[in-house]
């Protein structure tokens, strides 16, 4: 009995991480019926193709600037995402152009499976020609303002995209293994050991690579507000401190604002105190 017992779990444990894995790079997709216009701001609906052929939606906000700024959602998220909608409205209302879209494999974008930071550089950089190429003269400046995985894609594009002149990265995962078991427990209640045996899983469906920001900690060179809260259970404080203080010795312009919010969620803690120190950095560098 116990033999066939073990020889059960054997046949059973395998096909239930990799049921996992493939749960955790195909998330459900969150859509709303919010719209900009919900805040009196104008919109035009648009498609981005992204460079490996990819339809990403999105909406394009005129302000009539030559500056633009992207909000990124993270994980599970899209421009429906409660941080979103403020987000836009505190950008637009304060005179930037913004352009907010879905991630592949999230809201109403194509994309069978998401990459958590990998391909979506991708889907960043094919915003970014669409802008260049559709509004040139409104995209003279760019700015980013990414959460979670959005921030992790701002990191890597400060770094890698010369046209990108500045970020705000909030609760940006910088060791994705580390945040990846976290999530296991926070998103789905299993145990974070399991993470080890998922984590092939993850790689062969959505065939992507493992994205670690704190690798780019000696890259970006650009101006960055780093955004820590410390009742987050997916990031810890101290992971984006070690970023910042590598960082640091390469770049001036790196500021860090630790608060007392959970992942994510200093924009809804303290809306007053997010608006005027994000609002401060983009003034001052974009």
């Amino acid at each position: 009995m116990i033999m066939e017992l073990l020889f059960a779990l054997i046949l059973i444990f395998p096909a239930f991480v990799a049921f996992v894995g493939y749960k955790m790079v195909k998330p459900s997709r969150l859509v709303g019926e919010w719209t900009p216009k919900d805040v009196g701001l104008d919109y035009e609906e648009i498609t981005i193709t992204t460079r490996d052929g990819l339809k990403l939606k999105g909406w394009w906000i005129d302000r009539g600037s030559e500056k633009t700024i992207l909000p990124l959602h993270g994980y599970t998220s899209s421009r429906w995402g409660f941080y979103i909608k403020p987000t836009i409205e505190m950008l637009a209302k304060a005179g930037y152009n913004v352009l907010a879209f879905d991630f592949r494999a999230h809201g109403e974008s194509e994309g069978k499976y998401t990459t958590v930071g990998d391909k979506e550089l991708i889907d960043l950089m094919s915003a970014v020609d669409w802008l260049k190429k559709e509004k040139p003269e409104k995209s003279k400046r760019i700015g980013l303002i990414g959460y979670s995985m959005g921030a992790m894609v701002t990191i890597r594009a400060l770094s890698e995209d010369e046209r990108v002149d500045v970020g705000v990265t909030d609760s940006p995962p910088m060791y994705l293994n580390k945040t990846g078991a976290r999530g296991l427990k926070y998103f789905a209640n299993l145990p974070k050991g399991l993470h080890i045996f998922v984590r092939p899983f993850t790689k062969l469906f959505s065939g992507g690579k493992e994205v670690n920001p704190i690798e780019y900690a000696n890259k970006v060179r650009k101006p960055l507000l780093l955004i820590a809260g410390k009742k987050d259970v997916l990031v810890k404080v101290e992971e984006i401190k070690e970023f910042y203080e590598k960082n640091k010795a390469v770049n001036p312009n790196v500021e860090l604002w630790i608060t007392e919010a959970a992942h994510v969620r200093t924009i809804e803690a303290t809306p007053k105190e997010y608006k005027k120190r994000v609002l401060e950095f983009f003034e001052r560098y974009l």
